[in-house]
């Protein structure tokens, strides 16, 4: 149904180009570089590995008929230089979780592929207008995670419309799905799974890749902005899966003479399952239809000239597990931190806290991330789907874009994490997850 209304969209601007006096083509460029070096190595010892990849999306904008705006997007991956992959850790037997993800995950022998990540056509007016084809997304439960060499996209149609005092109204239909780390598209259902798996409900190896049935999914909101009070709801359903419905309330306060910016915000959600979970079989099952969980998440920060700082907290509770499929994008949560998610658990106390400086007169930023995560017991696999301990971590990173050049920018990041004394880990609750020092190098470019 949805492919069927995305390529009536595409017919339309070629009947009405039949009706309008000739037009004026205006092309503008959409060019993407991006270098990539990601490393991982563990205190003990497992398997280290490292990895250096590019990508280049060549695409551009093409406006000709007024409203309408029509844009194409390829981008070809390479892996220039890397450890072997493909192999396992001979203490843990466990494959390759942070490098591998630059690259094909469906086919991780391929050096080099690409994708057509975008194709799409918009028709807008000044308050509203309607979206169709490949194109990126940036909603709570479905976002790009910009966090390889490219970010995850849909298929599919947005319509959106603004009314009095900046309220936004927007709603989604995906149908298909570009997971990061892949080159191709895939349908709802089997894009849950392209990431590891985790346990099922008795403690063995999920089943659920490449058994998920799941056809579509609907996403709609509403927003409010505003210079002091912000605000947003949403609800995410994803067909015989489940409902996620989120709620956020953002507050600033600002002291014109201190130039002192104070702000608070307060999250929180509820999940259900839905249909059959995605397998009518428990034993291909991704969800359990009688999954309820809810979530509160909030934060505190203040913000002046050069520092920007803030102190985090969410706590997770309910019967079953909270899920959102990782190839779909980041947790929604204020204590998020990259390089690491908390699905999967019925339970989470988590406490994080940020710091940013940006150096006057440069456009050099640092930023520290540290954060304590609580999470279920080891031994309960219904409770603590990803075998993940209870953990300590701490990111530390610069960002700079020259002057002279300002559409180049370099990246750097350094993470740590560390599990919780008491815990009497295997081999396979250490590697991937905790006792490892994981570093990014990043460089982009963009023409646009």
């Amino acid at each position: 149904m949805i492919r069927s209304v995305i390529g009536l969209i595409f017919l339309i601007p070629f009947a009405v180009l039949a009706q309008q006096p000739e037009g004026k083509l205006q092309i503008s460029p959409d060019v993407h570089y991006r270098v990539f070096w990601m490393n991982t190595n563990y205190w003990d010892a497992y398997k280290s590995d490292y990895a250096l990849g590019t990508s280049l999306n060549l695409g551009a904008k093409l406006n000709y008929i007024k409203h309408w705006e029509f844009r194409v997007g390829y981008r070809v991956y390479a892996n220039l230089w890397s450890s072997d992959l493909t192999a396992s850790d001979p203490k843990s037997g466990g494959r390759n979780r942070y490098e591998v993800g630059l690259f094909d995950l469906l086919n991780e022998g391929d050096r080099i592929f690409g994708k057509l990540e975008n194709l799409s056509v918009t028709y807008s007016r000044a308050n509203w207008g309607i979206s169709a084809g490949r194109m990126h997304i940036n909603e709570d439960w479905m976002n790009a995670q910009d966090g390889r060499l490219s970010p995850t996209g849909i298929e599919g149609i947005k319509a959106w419309l603004t009314v009095y005092d900046e309220v936004k109204f927007s709603v989604w239909g995906v149908g298909r799905v570009s997971v990061r780390g892949t080159g191709e598209w895939l349908s709802v259902g089997e894009s849950i799974g392209v990431f590891p798996v985790g346990r099922n409900l008795t403690g063995g190896t999920s089943l659920y890749a490449g058994n998920t049935h799941s056809d579509w999914i609907g996403i709609a909101e509403v927003t409010k902005g505003g210079v002091g009070t912000s605000w947003s709801l949403s609800t995410t359903l994803v067909q015989n899966i489940s409902n996620t419905l989120w709620a956020k309330a953002e507050r600033r306060w600002e002291k014109e003479r201190s130039g002192i910016v104070w702000f608070w915000g307060i999250q929180t959600g509820f999940q259900s399952g839905l249909g059959n979970g995605g397998n009518e079989d428990p034993l291909f099952r991704y969800k359990n239809p009688k999954d309820r969980n809810w979530i509160v998440s909030t934060r505190f920060g203040y913000n002046k000239s050069v520092w920007n700082l803030y102190l985090a907290y969410t706590k997770l509770g309910g019967n079953g597990v909270w899920l959102s499929p990782r190839e779909w994008g980041k947790d929604a949560w204020y204590t998020f931190i990259p390089r690491e998610r908390n699905e999967g658990n019925s339970a989470l106390d988590a406490f994080t806290a940020f710091a940013e400086y940006t150096f006057p007169n440069t456009n050099l930023r640092a930023f520290a991330h540290f954060g304590f995560h609580w999470l279920p017991s080891l031994d309960t696999p219904k409770r603590n789907k990803y075998n993940m301990p209870s953990y300590r971590q701490i990111n530390m990173g610069m960002k700079y874009s020259p002057k002279s050049i300002p559409k180049l920018d370099f990246q750097l990041l350094a993470m740590n994490k560390e599990a919780f004394r008491g815990q009497n880990l295997k081999p396979n609750q250490k590697y991937n997850k905790v006792g490892l020092i994981h570093v990014n190098g990043i460089v982009n470019w963009r023409w646009d």
